[in-house]
């Protein structure tokens, strides 16, 4: 088994390991992570919007 999917199976192991043993956490974290995706595609549409000429 190489490093690369080693390394894959820990880090998935650990987010299951989060997400059952502190399911309010886990998603306050997807939401807070939801929530800036959501503001980082508004500031890209308002940058791109911005560049368009009137």
């Amino acid at each position: 088994m190489n490093v690369k999917k080693l390394t894959g199976l820990i880090v998935i192991a650990l987010v299951v390991f989060f997400i059952v043993t502190n399911p309010g956490g886990a998603s306050g974290a997807v939401n807070g992570i939801g929530n800036w995706l959501y503001g980082v595609g508004q500031s890209v549409t308002t940058f791109f919007s911005n560049l368009a000429p009137s």
